[in-house]
């Protein structure tokens, strides 16, 4: 038995999306232009259909690549982005006003070099604005045939139901891996009750669990993984034998490590997708190269054991990234 296609926003895709943000920021030194621009066109050849990207990642330059690499091609592929996140020279915020959503559609609508993006999301939660207000403007936007559906990323149950009481949702996008478990407090049931599309960011842990020997002393300093206190000092060395434990159960399965953890993500719920994002054309084919292979029950539950909230050290936001997120949070004891 394998994994099928899935839906999103009414399109069916594969469920092994690409998250395009590692092209042009947070994770390493970016490949040049010419370098991401082989990698999109060689996901499209090998079955990438589903592409995720927004405003914020290089400051317009993911969205500008993207245009500019596969306008050609946009009817191959199911196109998500985001707005939300305002970044000012040195200072970020968050803005879902009504007339911020608009205006940075608009933007992202030449950058994509397209006149419509299938899904758009709020890439966090503006709490100085009511979801209801954020959602309506939104709606407005299907209605004028500019965006296909709407999107909310890091938001909670609470807000997903209100949300979709306003508008229907089309999904909800959430860290989620065997390390990163909230999305298993409310979130998932919530999307699987209302029947939205879950999408999973980060579903191989932002690079451990695909490779347990990622030396993070020597990243660059800007990579957002110097900032997340689950890689750094002694949480690290402790999660680092949990990953080596899990890719040993990866190697006695016939897989790569990156490749159980997809499918464990694709095996909580057939409505989830996942987006691994990767600068690097071979963990682009390791990622989907197993796309539809299902994992044995007994193997979810051997790594259900090994790597969870309990056994899993550091959080996984720093306490300014932390405050900016509305998906649940465990209670620790």
């Amino acid at each position: 038995m394998t994994i099928q296609r899935r839906m999103i926003a009414g399109r069916e895709t594969n469920p092994i999306g690409l998250g395009c943000m590692s092209l042009s920021w947070a994770y390493g030194t970016p490949p040049t232009d010419a370098e991401g621009a082989r990698l999109l066109d060689r996901a499209l050849e090998l079955g990438y259909d589903h592409l995720d990207t927004a405003r914020i990642y290089g400051m317009g330059h993911n969205e500008t690549l993207i245009g500019q690499t596969l306008a050609a091609k946009r009817d191959k592929f199911f196109l998500a982005s985001k707005t939300g996140i305002i970044v000012d020279g040195d200072k970020r915020r968050i803005d879902c006003r009504p007339e911020t959503i608009r205006a940075a559609l608009e933007t992202s609508l030449q950058l994509l070099k397209t006149d419509r993006i299938d899904l758009y999301y709020m890439h966090r939660r503006d709490f100085t604005v009511p979801i209801e207000e954020s959602v309506g403007a939104m709606a407005d936007l299907i209605r004028e045939g500019k965006i296909g559906g709407i999107g909310l990323s890091e938001m909670s149950a609470e807000t997903i139901r209100r949300a979709h009481a306003e508008h229907p949702i089309a999904a909800v996008q959430t860290e989620y891996s065997p390390m990163t478990r909230n999305p298993e407090i409310a979130v998932l049931e919530a999307c699987r009750e209302l029947g939205i599309t879950f999408v999973a960011f980060s579903p191989v842990g932002r690079g451990p669990l695909a490779d347990p020997e990622i030396d993070f002393t020597t990243l660059p300093a800007n990579d957002l993984r110097g900032q997340l206190p689950r890689f750094q000092g002694q949480n690290w060395e402790a999660n680092r034998e949990l990953f080596r434990a899990f890719a040993r159960i990866a190697a006695r399965e016939g897989v790569t490590a990156a490749q159980l953890a997809l499918g464990w993500v694709l095996a909580k719920g057939e409505h989830i997708v996942a987006i691994p994002g990767t600068a690097r054309i071979d963990h682009l084919e390791e990622n989907i190269a197993r796309w539809d292979w299902q994992v044995p029950v007994v193997v979810v539950s051997e790594v259900d054991a090994l790597i969870n909230h309990d056994t899993v050290a550091g959080h996984r936001y720093s306490p300014a990234l932390h405050a900016t997120i509305d998906t649940e949070d465990f209670v620790d004891a």
